[in-house]
Protein backbone atom coordinates (compact mmCIF):
# COMPACT_ATOMS: atom_id res chain seq x y z
CA UNK A 1 0.00 0.00 0.00
CA UNK A 2 0.83 3.38 -0.71
CA UNK A 3 -0.16 6.57 1.38
CA UNK A 4 0.61 10.36 0.55
CA UNK A 5 2.79 12.25 3.29
CA UNK A 6 0.17 14.42 4.38
CA UNK A 7 3.22 16.99 6.03
CA UNK A 8 4.75 17.54 2.84
CA UNK A 9 1.69 17.85 0.58
CA UNK A 10 1.21 21.30 -0.65
CA UNK A 11 -2.51 20.62 0.09
CA UNK A 12 -1.92 20.23 3.92
CA UNK A 13 -4.09 23.23 4.59
CA UNK A 14 -6.84 22.46 2.57
CA UNK A 15 -7.04 18.91 3.41
CA UNK A 16 -6.88 19.84 7.29
CA UNK A 17 -10.03 22.66 6.50
CA UNK A 18 -12.42 20.72 4.62
CA UNK A 19 -11.90 17.03 6.17
CA UNK A 20 -13.50 18.94 9.60
CA UNK A 21 -16.73 18.81 7.72
CA UNK A 22 -19.95 17.23 8.28
CA UNK A 23 -20.82 17.32 4.04
CA UNK A 24 -16.81 17.75 2.37
CA UNK A 25 -18.65 17.26 -0.53
CA UNK A 26 -18.99 19.45 -3.62
CA UNK A 27 -20.22 19.12 -6.99
CA UNK A 28 -20.86 19.86 -10.69
CA UNK A 29 -23.32 18.92 -13.98
CA UNK A 30 -21.25 19.20 -16.89
CA UNK A 31 -22.60 18.11 -20.64
CA UNK A 32 -20.63 16.16 -22.39
CA UNK A 33 -20.58 15.32 -26.24
CA UNK A 34 -21.66 11.67 -26.52
CA UNK A 35 -22.45 11.77 -30.67
CA UNK A 36 -19.63 9.30 -31.56
CA UNK A 37 -20.37 7.09 -28.32
CA UNK A 38 -23.74 6.91 -29.38
CA UNK A 39 -23.69 6.84 -32.76
CA UNK A 40 -20.85 3.47 -32.56
CA UNK A 41 -22.96 1.95 -30.06
CA UNK A 42 -25.57 1.71 -32.42
CA UNK A 43 -23.70 0.79 -35.42
CA UNK A 44 -22.29 -1.32 -33.31
CA UNK A 45 -24.91 -3.16 -30.70
CA UNK A 46 -22.05 -2.91 -27.70
CA UNK A 47 -24.48 -0.99 -24.82
CA UNK A 48 -23.91 2.79 -24.94
CA UNK A 49 -23.45 2.44 -21.30
CA UNK A 50 -20.68 0.64 -21.25
CA UNK A 51 -19.03 2.89 -24.17
CA UNK A 52 -18.89 6.22 -22.22
CA UNK A 53 -18.52 3.91 -19.01
CA UNK A 54 -15.70 2.85 -20.07
CA UNK A 55 -13.78 6.81 -21.37
CA UNK A 56 -15.06 7.82 -17.91
CA UNK A 57 -12.92 5.15 -15.99
CA UNK A 58 -9.73 5.90 -18.43
CA UNK A 59 -10.36 9.66 -17.44
CA UNK A 60 -10.97 8.99 -13.71
CA UNK A 61 -7.76 6.77 -13.67
CA UNK A 62 -5.61 9.68 -15.38
CA UNK A 63 -6.32 12.48 -12.52
CA UNK A 64 -4.17 11.45 -9.71
CA UNK A 65 -6.37 13.21 -7.25
CA UNK A 66 -9.40 11.11 -7.64
CA UNK A 67 -7.45 8.05 -6.80
CA UNK A 68 -6.67 8.85 -3.34
CA UNK A 69 -9.14 7.37 -0.24
CA UNK A 70 -9.19 8.46 3.40
CA UNK A 71 -8.48 5.67 5.53
CA UNK A 72 -8.15 6.53 9.20
CA UNK A 73 -6.84 10.34 8.82
CA UNK A 74 -4.16 8.92 6.21
CA UNK A 75 -4.36 9.24 2.32
CA UNK A 76 -4.23 5.80 0.74
CA UNK A 77 -3.16 6.37 -3.02
CA UNK A 78 -4.34 3.72 -5.09
CA UNK A 79 -2.71 2.65 -8.48
CA UNK A 80 -6.19 1.25 -10.18
CA UNK A 81 -9.56 2.79 -9.68
CA UNK A 82 -12.77 0.29 -10.68
CA UNK A 83 -16.47 0.95 -11.28
CA UNK A 84 -19.07 0.38 -8.72
CA UNK A 85 -21.70 1.11 -11.14
CA UNK A 86 -25.71 0.47 -10.73
CA UNK A 87 -27.55 -1.97 -12.72
CA UNK A 88 -31.16 -1.42 -14.03
CA UNK A 89 -33.36 -4.76 -13.65
CA UNK A 90 -36.70 -5.34 -15.53
CA UNK A 91 -38.19 -5.30 -12.12
CA UNK A 92 -37.25 -1.15 -11.92
CA UNK A 93 -35.12 -2.62 -9.26
CA UNK A 94 -31.31 -1.94 -9.40
CA UNK A 95 -27.90 -3.91 -8.38
CA UNK A 96 -24.86 -2.40 -7.41
CA UNK A 97 -22.07 -3.79 -9.27
CA UNK A 98 -18.04 -4.09 -9.12
CA UNK A 99 -16.45 -3.77 -12.55
CA UNK A 100 -12.79 -4.11 -12.81
CA UNK A 101 -11.12 -1.78 -14.90
CA UNK A 102 -8.76 -2.49 -17.86
CA UNK A 103 -7.90 0.12 -20.15
CA UNK A 104 -8.27 -2.14 -23.17
CA UNK A 105 -11.81 -1.63 -23.64
CA UNK A 106 -12.53 -5.77 -24.67
CA UNK A 107 -11.16 -6.53 -21.30
CA UNK A 108 -13.45 -4.06 -19.42
CA UNK A 109 -16.19 -5.15 -21.37
CA UNK A 110 -16.12 -9.12 -20.46
CA UNK A 111 -15.74 -7.74 -16.83
CA UNK A 112 -18.92 -5.56 -17.45
CA UNK A 113 -20.77 -8.81 -18.90
CA UNK A 114 -19.97 -10.67 -16.18
CA UNK A 115 -21.14 -8.42 -13.31
CA UNK A 116 -24.35 -7.19 -15.61
CA UNK A 117 -25.38 -11.15 -15.56
CA UNK A 118 -24.74 -11.54 -12.02
CA UNK A 119 -27.06 -8.52 -11.04
CA UNK A 120 -29.81 -9.44 -13.85
CA UNK A 121 -29.87 -12.94 -12.19
CA UNK A 122 -30.00 -12.20 -8.76
CA UNK A 123 -31.94 -10.22 -6.31
CA UNK A 124 -28.84 -8.94 -4.76
CA UNK A 125 -28.03 -5.18 -4.20
CA UNK A 126 -24.95 -5.43 -2.86
CA UNK A 127 -21.63 -6.95 -5.45
CA UNK A 128 -19.65 -9.21 -3.46
CA UNK A 129 -16.54 -7.16 -4.24
CA UNK A 130 -17.19 -3.98 -1.82
CA UNK A 131 -13.78 -2.06 -1.51
CA UNK A 132 -12.92 1.70 -1.78
CA UNK A 133 -10.34 1.47 -4.92
CA UNK A 134 -13.72 2.65 -7.48
CA UNK A 135 -16.55 5.23 -8.68
CA UNK A 136 -19.74 4.92 -7.50
CA UNK A 137 -21.45 5.69 -10.46
CA UNK A 138 -25.34 5.23 -12.23
CA UNK A 139 -27.38 6.46 -15.58
CA UNK A 140 -30.38 8.17 -15.12
CA UNK A 141 -30.99 8.00 -18.71
CA UNK A 142 -34.58 9.08 -18.15
CA UNK A 143 -33.86 12.45 -17.11
CA UNK A 144 -31.68 15.66 -18.60
CA UNK A 145 -30.99 16.73 -15.45
CA UNK A 146 -28.87 19.53 -15.11
CA UNK A 147 -28.75 19.10 -11.19
CA UNK A 148 -27.81 16.09 -9.12
CA UNK A 149 -27.20 15.07 -5.52
CA UNK A 150 -26.43 11.61 -4.10
CA UNK A 151 -27.22 10.46 -1.09
CA UNK A 152 -24.83 10.95 1.68
CA UNK A 153 -24.36 7.94 4.81
CA UNK A 154 -23.02 10.26 7.07
CA UNK A 155 -20.28 8.10 7.11
CA UNK A 156 -16.78 9.62 6.65
CA UNK A 157 -16.90 8.81 2.86
CA UNK A 158 -14.18 9.76 -0.04
CA UNK A 159 -15.28 7.69 -3.26
CA UNK A 160 -16.21 9.95 -5.84
CA UNK A 161 -19.75 9.42 -7.22
CA UNK A 162 -20.55 9.93 -11.15
CA UNK A 163 -24.28 10.38 -12.20
CA UNK A 164 -24.76 10.13 -16.52
CA UNK A 165 -27.95 11.45 -17.34
CA UNK A 166 -29.88 11.38 -20.25
CA UNK A 167 -29.12 13.40 -24.08
CA UNK A 168 -30.24 15.40 -26.01
CA UNK A 169 -29.81 17.02 -28.91
CA UNK A 170 -28.31 20.39 -29.40
CA UNK A 171 -26.57 22.17 -32.03
CA UNK A 172 -26.42 18.87 -33.98
CA UNK A 173 -24.59 16.85 -31.36
CA UNK A 174 -26.04 14.48 -28.60
CA UNK A 175 -25.39 16.33 -24.73
CA UNK A 176 -25.28 14.00 -21.92
CA UNK A 177 -25.23 15.94 -18.52
CA UNK A 178 -22.57 14.31 -16.02
CA UNK A 179 -22.68 15.20 -12.11
CA UNK A 180 -19.82 14.72 -10.48
CA UNK A 181 -19.28 15.24 -6.78
CA UNK A 182 -15.78 14.85 -4.89
CA UNK A 183 -14.30 15.06 -1.40
CA UNK A 184 -12.89 18.38 -1.33
CA UNK A 185 -10.57 17.10 1.16
CA UNK A 186 -8.90 15.70 -2.20
CA UNK A 187 -9.98 17.24 -4.99
CA UNK A 188 -10.59 20.81 -5.98
CA UNK A 189 -11.99 22.17 -9.06
CA UNK A 190 -8.90 22.07 -11.29
CA UNK A 191 -8.81 18.07 -11.17
CA UNK A 192 -12.18 18.13 -11.92
CA UNK A 193 -11.59 20.21 -15.42
CA UNK A 194 -8.68 18.10 -15.66
CA UNK A 195 -11.34 14.82 -15.35
CA UNK A 196 -14.08 16.44 -17.78
CA UNK A 197 -11.45 17.10 -20.70
CA UNK A 198 -9.84 13.64 -20.66
CA UNK A 199 -13.38 12.45 -20.70
CA UNK A 200 -14.49 14.29 -23.73
CA UNK A 201 -10.90 13.08 -25.32
CA UNK A 202 -11.89 9.37 -24.83
CA UNK A 203 -15.50 9.74 -25.66
CA UNK A 204 -14.51 11.93 -29.09
CA UNK A 205 -12.09 8.75 -30.13
CA UNK A 206 -14.85 5.51 -29.86
CA UNK A 207 -15.67 4.78 -33.23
Amino acid sequence: MKYLDINTWNRKQHFEHFSKFVDPYFGVVVDVDVTNTYLFSKKTTIPFFALYLHACMKAINSVENLKYRIIDDKILIHEIIHASATIFREDTTFGFTFIDYSEDFTTFYKNFQIEKERVLNSNDLFAPVNTKDCIYCSALPWVPFSAHKEPVSGLSESVPMVAYGKFVEKDSKLMMPVSVKVNHALVDGYHIGEFFKKFQIELNKIG
